[in-house]
């Protein structure tokens, strides 16, 4: 079925491309054939427009805007505006009046938009832009339910309520609200009740036992800590009795031996010495009990008698020994307490204490609670819509912009305005390049954009300053190579008018221009030239140092040693032979360069010009051929396709476009500039020597008569030579015969 909508293509880059002439074009793109897009996808940071209109646009939030997405929101936008065709104007402020409130999406938007005015003291505003959609905290400042779920202590007037909210946030942790405050949501309200509940329980299963508290509360619990810091040792102590009443002869070894304690002895050492901690609490006998004041460990004094004050004096009555028996009998009262305290959960709500847990266990607040955070939940859609409002106000500004970026390449072929992915400009050895993009791996990226088959540049970008660092690539379109290198620093402005250092560190070197191609070859026989001719010269000043340094040292030893006779050198008669057939070759060389000159010279003037023009059409033509088919591809795709986009069309830079994007240096409309350089260098005179050959070629051709068809016969070469010409003696008069006389 063939498409009902007329579109309208205008042609650039050696492509067509769909015009987006009215809102009706942006609400119908998804009747548009993806095929005739010039971009299907590209990436939400690292362009020239505001990221977060890309992140509304990217709905799956996977840091790409594709084509279903873009669709999507010309739908969202031409749905909500009576008049599609403002999206065109990309206006930064939106209107109210604008807002489409005949259907329900819309009078919410309207709605929401005029609440949002409200709650930052614009009521009455007709109008409203991105700058007051940008911060929610400003919006919902003073608003104690906004839709999120989570409430703060301005969501209540009772102060019972806030302290509740308090220790939630102490005890629990904090969600932020829209507001910008700390507050909760149900699922730390949730939370902290169940964990408030779970230490009630505990402390109930604990007072039902009365065997739980042989001293009472407190004091059960000094013991039980008294016993459980000194338990180890205290079994250790009677384990080893135990095993000296087996055998007496192990009461030496179960002491420790002599040696150890006089090693203990040459130290300084303290009551309660960290090197005899190890040792027993006392001295171990058969059947002994264990001291608790004097005769113990000085490591463990102070934890026996606390052991004494806190357990066993009131367990057992006061008394300095402790049997073995006695202490089985202090861990038996002890353990019922001991069992329920291991029957506790680390809780966070423990450091509320027994009295307030207690005190909100039986009370009401978590349904208060619950009931706050249902009637915030409540105004979740009023909410989502004003995240509408900042949609709708943001496509307004942008979506037109994008979609000429996007859809088309209209913004960057028209050159009245960058596109969103050029960065800036590149101002670089006497030239000004247009075509910058950011990117984050120089490396990565010329492995793709070189086959773009453009000219590339690759420079570090810094601001001392600030600290601030970017990479750039920028494509070098006019003009020539022959002073881009590595390393050249240059300066680059980016789209905020912000000035970066830029300094070179990577080159794509491909042809620029057709005039760089066709007088490549020469520069390249100039340069071969003079490389041989700096590799001679310095062949030569190596062989002259060398012959300095050996005439010095035979200098020095000719002072020490007699004279002797030099040796005179004989005459290589292979260096005569090579001499003359060099000068023979250069002999012959130069006889057939005359020879030819002057064929050449026989042709004519102009024959002369067009020969000597062929042959430099001949040596350049290849080069210019090359250049010629690589400027015609030189396409934007895979610059833009290695920073993350997905051209879909061959978006070609032509010779034209490429002098725009690369503006080279010239002198302002009516400069005035001087033609004597003091300092310029001192080199032949060219001029000079090209009239004077040419003085010469005319002689030349007027002396052979070339000229005399376009000269007065008054200075044809003939009459001119003539004149001068010595004159011829006259011919001899005929001698008269005299007839011999005959005999």
């Amino acid at each position: 079925m063939p498409n009902a909508i007329r579109w309208t293509f205008f042609r650039a880059g050696g492509f067509d491309q769909v015009k987006l002439g009215s809102g009706g074009d942006l609400n119908n793109l998804d009747q548009l054939d993806q095929k005739l897009w010039v971009a299907l996808a590209c990436p939400t940071s690292g362009l020239e427009v505001d990221s977060r209109t890309l992140a509304l646009i990217d709905s799956d939030q996977d840091g790409r805007v594709r084509a279903p997405e873009l669709i999507a929101a010309a739908k969202f936008a031409c749905a909500n505006l009576k008049n599609p065709d403002d999206l065109l104007k990309g206006r930064t402020s939106l209107p109210l009046r604008s807002i489409n409130d005949k259907t329900e999406e819309g009078k919410a938007l309207l709605g929401s938009a005029e609440r949002v005015l409200a709650n930052l003291g614009k009521k009455g505003d007709v109008t409203i832009c991105a700058d007051d959609l940008t911060d929610p905290t400003r919006i919902f400042a003073d608003c104690p339910f906004n839709g999120d779920g989570v409430i703060t202590e301005l969501s209540s007037d009772d102060e019972f309520v806030r302290c509740v909210i308090r220790d939630i946030v102490d005890c629990i942790g904090s969600d932020p609200d829209r507001s910008g405050q700390p507050g909760v949501n149900r699922e730390r309200v949730d939370a902290f009740f169940e964990e408030l509940e779970a230490y009630s329980a505990w402390l109930t299963a604990g007072s039902a036992d009365p065997g739980t508290w042989p001293l009472g509360r407190e004091d059960t619990t000094a013991a039980a800590a008294a016993a459980d810091a000194i338990r180890t040792k205290v079994d250790d102590y009677f384990a080893r009795c135990r095993l000296a009443a087996f055998d007496p002869r192990l009461s030496p070894l179960l002491n420790r031996k002599e040696e150890e304690y006089l090693e203990l002895a040459t130290r300084d050492l303290s009551l309660s010495a960290a090197e005899v901690a190890g040792f027993p609490l006392a001295q171990v006998g058969p059947g002994r009990s264990l001291p608790l004041l004097s005769g113990v460990n000085p490591a463990h004094a102070a934890a026996l008698k606390t052991l004494r004050d806190a357990a066993v004096s009131p367990l057992l009555g006061a008394r300095e020994l402790l049997s073995e028996n006695e202490w089985l009998t202090i861990t038996e009262r002890l353990k019922p307490f001991e069992t329920w305290v291991s029957g506790r959960q680390e809780l966070r709500v423990e450091k509320l204490g027994e009295p307030r847990i207690s005190e909100l266990v039986s009370s009401n607040a978590r349904e208060t609670l619950s009931e706050l955070i249902a009637k915030d939940t409540a105004l979740e859609a009023e909410a989502a819509s004003i995240e509408d409002v900042e949609r709708l106000v943001r496509y307004n500004r942008d979506l037109y912009r994008i979609c000429t970026n996007f859809v088309n390449f209209e913004r960057f072929y028209d050159g009245e305005e960058p596109a969103i992915f050029q960065c800036g400009t590149l101002y670089l050895d006497q030239r000004a390049c247009r075509l910058c993009l950011r990117v984050t791996d120089p490396a990565k990226h010329a492995s793709v954009a070189g086959l773009a088959g453009a000219y590339l540049v690759y420079a570090d970008c810094t601001r001392p300053a600030t600290g601030e660092k970017m990479q750039i690539v920028a494509a070098v379109t006019n003009g020539n190579s022959d002073n881009l290198m590595v390393g050249r620093n240059g300066l680059f402005y980016d789209r905020q008018g912000r000035d970066w250092d830029a300094t070179v560190t990577r080159i794509i070197d491909k042809p620029i221009s057709v005039r760089q191609a066709f007088w490549s070859p020469y520069k390249k026989f100039a340069r071969m030239i003079e490389e041989r001719v700096a590799k001679r010269a310095a062949a030569a000043d190596s062989e002259s140092t060398a012959s300095l340094d050996a005439a010095a040292t035979s200098a020095v030893n000719t002072d020490r040693t007699p004279d002797k006779p030099a040796d005179r050198r004989k005459i290589d008669v292979g260096s005569v032979a090579a001499l003359g057939v060099a000068v023979g070759a250069l002999g012959a060389f130069l006889t057939a360069l005359v020879g030819y000159a002057t064929g050449v010279l026989k042709l004519g003037v102009l024959a002369t010009i067009g020969a000597i023009l062929g042959i430099m059409l001949l040596i350049s033509l290849p080069s210019v051929v090359l250049a010629y088919i690589t400027l015609r591809k030189r396409n934007l795709g895979p610059i833009l396709d290695a920073c993350g986009w997905a051209v879909n069309a061959n978006a070609r830079i032509s010779v034209p476009f490429g002098a725009i994007l690369t503006s080279l240096a010239k002198l302002p409309p009516g400069s005035r500039r001087g033609s004597r350089d003091r300092y310029t260098d001192k080199g032949l005179p060219w001029k000079r020597y090209a009239l004077l050959a040419l003085v010469l070629l005319l002689g030349y051709r007027w002396y052979e008569g070339a000229l005399d068809r376009f000269l007065p016969q008054n200075v044809h070469a003939s009459e001119v030579l003539g004149r001068f010409a010595p004159e011829k003696p006259a011919p001899a008069p005929a001698a008269t015969t005299t007839p011999a006389p005959q005999n």
